[in-house]
């Protein structure tokens, strides 16, 4: 009794140790998203050179993803998420040293590598607590994620109101979170490899059923970056709203999803992922209905919500379904992740290229459609279903590791 009251103990204060990690993962992003326009210029570079720029953080997480689980393999998941997180948190000041195009460049797949790896490590981690404790904690960790990504920028909107140099911002933020990385992993679970288990490989193409189950991710990345990107573009330009409204839509999109997100695991625990994802896709697809149709700022803002709302739990609950997929889960993790940052990657320029060859009423009719794909293909979400155990022994999330 008291040793499984120990146990409990033990992964509870590991739930909430990963929840600050992903808190902790969200702000660097916040913290670099909102200092873009200043790095921009200090580097003199074009608004097409940034968009090039921009797209090497996905490329540095597609190439180092698969690293993370040989990495654990060798160092254990606890020491594997410390080195991981803080080189994550550090490189926040590459990009606004870089003083060129080619250097931040550079920066960026650094920056984009040491997310994809820290990525890979906590989200492993928080479906191996979530099998432990057999109920859903993915999406209130996202939820946390979303919650970190608000106030880093909330925090790098005043620094860039108050027209300080992105180089002390970020410095200053770097050390902060890395000061707060290291400390919340003290508690997570040190989890480490067997002394007969095979390291995985370097590099392997993600399993089949992560294949599946990152196409539905695909999907709501794809729906999620395209209003993230382009909501506020489409009520100014579109339903001629004033800028400030045009704000408030992106605003309002990036808190239904973080607060869906916190409340989702009591609504997964209640119906199931694939019941939930159904749902969700539903919720997206009226939200999607509602953009296009809509003749009124406060008609398309209701859309914009409701999308986020219905996409808010997809991902979480995909890295959930591949940690369970397979004998490998960092592998899978990694497929599905890397599926998905290819999505929010080509997202915003998808739409813009439909934008201009057709309009932006045909761009979101597209993520209408791959919104009803979220819940078509939700059913590839039963693969690994967790058999809700209770607190004892390491479950099948992490094969070959123990504590």
């Amino acid at each position: 009794m008291g040793a499984g009251v120990g146990r409990l103990r033990e992964v509870r204060r590991a739930r909430y140790a990963v929840a600050a990690v992903f808190a902790v993962h969200g702000a660097v992003t916040g913290s670099f998203a909102t200092r873009v326009p200043w790095i921009q210029d200090h580097a003199q570079v074009s608004a097409g050179q940034l968009g090039i720029a921009l797209a090497f953080p996905a490329l540095g997480a597609s190439a180092a993803m698969p690293l993370a689980g040989r990495i654990s393999h060798h160092l254990g998941a606890r020491t594997t998420l410390r080195g991981l997180l803080a080189l994550w948190t550090l490189s926040l000041v590459l990009p606004s040293l870089a003083p060129n195009l080619p250097t931040l460049c550079l920066a960026l797949f650094v920056y984009g590598a040491s997310a994809g790896m820290a990525d890979v490590a906590m989200n492993a981690l928080g479906v191996e607590i979530e099998n432990r404790l057999g109920r859903s904690i993915m999406s209130g960790l996202h939820g946390m994620w979303s919650a970190g990504a608000l106030v880093g920028s909330a925090a790098g909107t005043l620094a860039a109101h108050l027209g300080s140099d992105a180089r002390l911002h970020h410095a200053l933020a770097a050390a902060l979170l890395t000061l707060l990385g290291v400390v919340a992993c003290r508690w997570v679970l040190d989890l480490q490899a067997a002394e007969d288990e095979e390291p995985p490989p370097r590099f392997a193409l993600p399993p089949r059923s992560a294949l599946l189950i990152g196409a539905v991710g695909f999907c709501a990345v794809f729906a999620e970056g395209a209003s993230l990107d382009w909501s506020a573009i489409y009520l100014r330009d579109r339903l001629e709203s004033s800028a400030g409204l045009a704000a408030a839509c992106t605003t309002g999109f990036t808190l239904t999803m973080a607060i869906a997100r916190i409340a989702g695991d009591r609504v997964v625990d209640r119906y199931g992922a694939v019941r939930t994802v159904r749902l969700s896709g539903v919720l997206a697809a009226l939200g999607g209905l509602l953009v296009v149709v809509a003749g009124a700022p406060a008609v398309a803002m209701g859309g914009f919500a409701l999308m986020g709302l219905g996409i808010a739990v997809v991902v979480p609950l995909c890295f959930a379904a591949a940690g369970r997929s397979g004998p490998n889960p960092s592998q899978a993790i990694a497929g599905v992740a890397t599926i998905t940052y290819t999505s929010g990657l080509i997202a915003p320029s998808a739409i813009g290229g439909l934008a201009q060859t057709t309009s932006l009423v045909v761009s979101f009719g597209l993520v209408t459609v791959l919104a009803c794909g979220v819940g078509g293909f939700a059913g590839v979400l039963r693969t690994g279903d967790r058999d809700r155990p209770k607190v004892g022994p390491p479950s099948a999330a992490v094969p070959g590791q123990r504590p």
